[in-house]
Order: C-alpha cells, then sequence, then structure tokens
C-alpha cells in the first residue's frame, strides 16, 4: 500500500469505504427502498463511505495544516467523525437486521454482513483514535453529549416517520405530528450548536456568549421534550386497543422507539443543561 493507504489506519479507511460501500450497492440492486427506515440504512452507508474518504483525501494532501485557522484539533475532529460514523452504521446494521432480514432472505443477510464487517473496522480506528487521547470538543464531556443527542434524534425521527407512512390516517392526529416538529427543531440547533463549537471564528457572529445560548436552549429542549412525550404518550396510546398499523404483522414497535427515544434524550439534555449552568 501507498499514498493515502499507507499505514494501518489508511487499510481501515480503505476497509471502511469498501465494506459501507458494498452493504450499499448490494440493497440498491435488490430493491428500491422507500421504508423509512430503509432510507436511514441507506444514507449511513453513504454517509460512512463519505467520512473516511474526505478526512483520507485532506490528509494525504495535508489539507488540514491549511485548515487549521478555522478548524479545531484536527486529531480530535476525526476522532469525533469516527465516532459518529462507529454509532450510525451499527445503528443501521442493528435496524436493518431488525427490520428486513429474515433466515431465507440470502441477499438481506449478505447486507448485514457487510455492514457487520464495517462496523467492526470503525471500531477498530476509533480505538486506535481514542488511545491517542485527543483533546477538543469533540472528545469531550460536553460533546459527546451533543452528539448523542442529535444522533437519538435521528432515531426518533426515523421511528415516528416510519409510524406515520406506515399507520392509518386517524393515527396521525395533530399532536403526534407536533413532537415530530418539535424533535426535528431541537435537532437543528443541536447541530448548529455543534458546529459553532467547532467553528470558534462563527461564535464572532452572536450576540450572546455560546454557553448562555446552550444554557437557554437546554432549558427549552427540556421543557419542549417533556410536552412532546406527553403528547405523543397521549395521541399514541389512546386506542391501545387497536393495532395501529395498516398491516397485521405490524405492532406499536415505532411508538414505543419514539417514546423511548424522546425518554432518553430528555435524561440527556437535563444532563447537559446541569452540565451547561455549571459552566456558566
Amino acid at each position: 500500500m501507498c499514498g493515502p493507504f499507507k499505514g494501518f489506519q489508511g487499510i481501515l479507511r480503505l476497509l471502511e469505504m469498501i465494506f459501507s460501500a458494498a452493504a450499499l450497492v448490494v440493497i440498491i440492486f435488490r430493491d428500491r427502498m422507500v421504508v423509512p427506515w430503509g432510507v436511514w440504512c441507506e444514507f449511513v452507508w453513504v454517509f460512512c463511505i463519505v467520512v473516511p474518504l474526505v478526512l483520507m483525501v485532506v490528509e494525504c494532501n495535508q489539507w488540514h495544516i491549511l485548515l487549521s485557522a478555522f478548524l479545531p484539533n484536527w486529531a480530535d475532529l476525526t476522532c469525533g467523525l469516527t465516532q459518529v460514523c462507529e454509532t450510525m452504521i451499527f445503528s443501521a446494521t442493528v435496524a436493518f437486521a431488525a427490520v428486513f432480514t429474515c433466515l431465507t432472505c440470502i441477499v438481506d443477510i449478505l447486507c448485514v454482513i457487510f455492514s457487520l464487517a464495517a462496523t467492526v473496522c470503525f471500531l477498530i480506528d476509533l480505538i486506535m483514535q481514542k488511545m491517542k487521547r485527543p483533546s477538543g470538543y469533540m472528545s469531550s464531556r460536553r460533546g459527546a453529549l451533543r452528539i448523542s443527542e442529535a444522533f437519538v434524534a435521528c432515531m426518533i425521527l426515523t421511528a415516528a416517520t416510519d409510524h406515520f407512512v406506515r399507520g392509518e390516517w386517524f393515527y396521525k392526529p395533530f399532536g403526534m405530528i407536533l413532537c415530530a416538529v418539535i424533535f426535528g427543531v431541537c435537532l437543528l440547533v443541536t447541530a448548529l450548536i455543534i458546529v459553532l463549537n467547532l467553528l470558534k471564528l462563527l461564535q464572532c457572529l452572536l450576540v450572546f456568549k455560546l454557553s448562555l445560548l446552550e444554557f437557554v436552549f437546554n432549558i427549552v429542549a427540556v421543557v419542549l421534550y417533556l410536552l412532546a412525550l406527553i403528547l405523543w404518550t397521549v395521541f399514541g396510546y389512546r386506542r391501545y386497543m387497536h393495532n395501529p398499523y395498516s398491516c397485521t404483522k405490524c405492532t406499536y414497535a415505532d411508538m414505543n422507539a419514539v417514546t423511548v427515544g424522546g425518554s432518553l434524550n430528555l435524561i440527556l439534555y437535563i444532563v447537559d443543561l446541569v452540565l451547561s449552568l455549571k459552566s456558566l
């Protein structure tokens, strides 16, 4: 191996792209994915191809040195992005195996194997980078919390969308749609806060300190998530004796996933609120 594939980490990134691409190609030739969980899996595999490729190209051309004025510690950024890829592709592997795979589905089993292989490669890559103990926002406790909040929100929105797509028309009340809007807005603001913490120059555009902005947002997020959980529970489980889905084999899996994910994110935002209060 030479060039960008020189060294064990370069080989790992090559394997990450190959296995992620293999999982994507198998599914593309299998059939068109229109189910929200399938769309999520395809997005994850594309994301896990693009991220190692971009990191490899930037490092090969030494562009990260030129970007040092705008970007944080490069080792911290690459470690954080690898952790994001590892978490996302693990979720895609589990979701695809649970939703689409059966004992006689050879193509789906092959896709799960490729995705699982990519998961292992990202995990090894992440462990190697963590051993170097990078310092920065992505490796900090606050950064890990924000990334976790964004990831869980993606899972919540995927499950909610799957519920709306599969469910019957009377199981799409305004209260549940409002919950999805709340989850989406909190996700966008969380992603914006992550970007602001990474790109320090953008903080100059803020009227208030970023720490104060995070504190206020955490309060709003806790209140909104609490409201969304109440609305989702009231409207979603109101007719618990009736299957909300148009297919007889479907269950309350999506509704339960939103409830559990929303509760988890509520806890994460409460913890983040406490930490942001201490940092004021």
